[in-house]
């Protein structure tokens, strides 16, 4: 048995103000070819690293073709989008002239748009679909938040999603894939899936898998998957910040061999989460408030999550409100992971550790993120930026933020970098000397993920929805092309 496997992921923010473009790509999480996959992502908690534990299992011969996430950021032009799938499909290509494709491994994302393509994973997987014929088996995984369209299954034989928020089963649905796609080929299975749209939002802080009211969703989800006949059930709750038609949650079932099945199967997950469509929604807290109830709790750290500028969802990373805040509170032992400012970076390396100097920090990548806050500050610690992440997401993989300092303002600490990444875990504060355990107030500019490397050392956690172009009051976004959604639009039925 032989199976190629590739992917091409973007989280896209059509409300970023910078594009991604194919330099995007080979910085992020970067853009690995051939053999190059394997080395890269054998052992790793990643839905690649998955797969070859899967032909590892299986005993297939795993071809890898091409890999490659960009940080999420803005759209992609098309031009390096075309770059990408021409690479990826002429490889594709050249594996099948070399001998017969059983089937294909795609390790997707689920919300890339591409300028003049609303679905680039659908656009993607269709070219794969192309190139390979209509009877080989394609099966393709998906982030928790991708915004899914009829399209994509059209293309792809089944799809496996992501069970778990902040993302750490994402090896094990790389795993449930390849064993997928394994059964199909033995004609074990007859995948058939069906696709159930719902036209809410969905909060970010009422995401977290691990505790109610999401994890009573994914227990029913689980339940489902437990019953006769079901291969595996999708549940996503979409990406807001890509203004397309298809935005919003949603609901796929992949059966064996039963269209019936598989439509009532959508439909009866999705009548359950538009049923409770009011849990999913979370009002979140300014950042004055929630350092209020924090001191009220008394648990320390506080820790308070910068969501509306959550690198990881694509926004610049250079708000100023937490910091201004921190600044105008003369907090103590109070630390922001990380300030995305290459130019603070830069004036920090110049200036030298031990040295103090004044830099404006934040606030240059859009008027919405607000103003630059200027201070006086010690140049405590630089880096260049790589790191090896030890957390539950990526641990053994390394990250690179650029050139990067840790800064300090009376209590306040900064880490500012080059690089746009939110902080997954704790080891490159570690690797510049912090220990954030002994902090009394931490900010991380993160929605989510920050939480499987976080939660054991915080006190208490609070979202806050502070000035930044990803606003989390989806009402004061400039949407122009998204369909009506719960609870903006008072849409009643789904």
């Amino acid at each position: 048995m032989r199976l190629v496997t590739g992917g091409i992921s973007h989280e896209t923010s059509t409300f970023a103000p910078t594009p991604t473009r194919l330099s995007d790509f080979e910085a992020g999480f970067g853009l690995f070819r051939g053999q190059a996959v394997i080395e890269r992502f054998r052992g790793a908690n990643s839905c690649t690293g998955g797969f070859i534990a899967g032909a590892e299992r299986h005993g297939f011969e795993l071809v890898p073709l091409l890999w490659t996430f960009a940080y999420p950021g803005g759209l992609i032009p098309r031009a390096d989008y075309d770059a990408l799938v021409r690479e990826l499909i002429d490889r594709l290509t050249q594996a099948r002239a070399a001998g017969p494709i059983d089937g294909v491994l795609l390790d997707l994302h689920g919300a890339m748009v591409v300028e003049g393509i609303d679905d680039g994973d659908g656009d993607l997987i269709a070219a794969v679909r192309r190139a390979v014929g209509a009877d080989c088996p394609v099966v393709a995984t998906f982030d928790l938040h991708g915004n899914h369209t009829q399209a994509r299954l059209d293309a792809a034989t089944a799809v496996v999603g992501f069970d778990t928020y902040p993302h750490v089963d994402m090896a094990e649905r790389g795993r449930e894939a390849a064993d997928l796609i394994v059964r199909t080929i033995r004609k074990e299975v007859r995948p058939v899936m069906a696709l159930r749209p719902l036209p809410t939002f969905w909060s970010a802080e009422c995401q977290v898998t691990a505790h109610p009211p999401m994890s009573e969703a994914f227990a029913f989800v689980h339940e489902v998957e437990r019953r006769p006949g079901v291969l595996s059930v999708t549940l996503s709750t979409g990406f807001p910040w890509a203004d397309v038609p298809q935005l919003g949650a949603s609901v796929i079932a992949v059966v064996d061999g039963d269209a019936a099945l598989a439509r009532a199967t959508a439909d009866e997950v999705g009548d359950w989460v538009w049923q409770r469509r009011q849990r999913w929604q979370c009002k979140p807290l300014s950042v004055a408030e929630a350092l209020d109830l924090g001191e009220r709790e008394g648990r320390y750290p506080i820790l308070i999550a910068d969501m509306a500028d959550n690198t990881g969802g694509g926004a610049p990373g250079d708000s100023t409100e937490v910091l201004r805040t921190f600044v105008e509170r003369d907090l103590r032992d109070a630390l922001l992971l990380y300030l995305a400012d290459p130019d603070a970076a830069k004036q920090a390396h110049a200036a030298a550790v031990g040295r103090r100097v004044v830099i404006d920090l934040g606030g240059k990548s859009h008027p919405m993120q607000g103003a630059p806050v200027r201070l006086e500050v010690e140049v405590v610690a630089l880096s260049d930026g790589r790191f090896t992440y030890d957390g539950p997401m990526l641990a053994g993989l390394t990250g690179d933020l650029g050139p990067s300092a840790w800064l300090r303002h009376k209590g306040v600490n900064v880490v500012v970098v080059s690089g746009r990444m939110q902080p997954l875990d704790q080891a490159f504060a570690r690797s510049l000397g912090i220990d954030c355990a002994a902090m009394r107030y931490v900010a991380v500019k993160s929605a989510v993920h920050f939480r499987s490397g976080f939660e054991t050392v915080a006190g208490s956690i609070h979202n806050v929805d502070a000035q930044a172009i990803h606003s989390h009051d989806f009402a004061r976004l400039p949407y122009k092309r998204r369909r009506p959604l719960y609870p903006v639009d008072g849409v009643s039925n789904a």
